[in-house]
């Protein structure tokens, strides 16, 4: 990670990290790609929230969170994420941010 004295710390860094690249996220599944505890994520997620940068919805019994659509630098935050993304090693993008998050049809050989 490149940046995180720009965001406050390497946590904060890693969280918008993974947003920007599946457009959503919620605690459990952002903890489990960093192997870090789920609180380390929750209080990130809640902070950026309350700075306005992620707004969350429950969907269900998760509480997912995105970037706000609203937020004044949005697009500017989301071309640094993205340009970050692109920077890293290819190894820790393979690993980190390539999960596959669609639904594999029924029957389908892998």
């Amino acid at each position: 990670m490149m940046f995180p004295a720009l965001f406050g710390n390497a946590m904060a860094e890693k969280v918008l990290l993974y947003i920007a690249n599946y457009g959503e996220g919620y605690i459990n599944k952002i903890a489990k790609t960093y192997g870090v505890s789920p609180s380390q994520v929750q209080k990130q997620l809640k902070r950026l929230e309350a700075g306005g940068i992620l707004v969350s919805r429950l969907m269900g019994n998760l509480r997912v969170f995105t970037l706000n659509p609203r937020f004044a630098l949005k697009a500017e935050l989301l071309a640094l994420l993205e340009r970050e993304l692109e920077l890293l090693p290819k190894e820790a993008t393979q690993k980190l941010f390539r999960e596959r998050t669609r639904p594999r049809r029924t029957g389908k050989e892998l």
